[in-house]
């Protein structure tokens, strides 16, 4: 069987006084948000206009056909 070895992570980098320096991940979504929210309602209105639209698709295809 083979031995296991435990390997040492370091998670930030030492200072001085022996404290770790860590870095705050602070990452801004609001236009993330914005964008999400645009989608949303883009996706929806077309959703309802199809909707709309199958309602009247008889009288839509008789105008085509004719």
């Amino acid at each position: 069987m083979s031995k296991k070895n435990k390997r040492q992570i370091s998670y930030g980098s030492k200072n001085g006084t022996g404290i770790l320096n860590r870095e705050e991940f602070n990452p801004d979504y609001s236009t993330t948000k914005r964008e999400l929210k645009r989608i949303g309602i883009l996706a929806g209105s077309f959703i309802a206009f199809l909707i709309v639209l199958s309602f009247f698709q008889d009288s839509i295809i008789k105008l085509f056909i004719k």
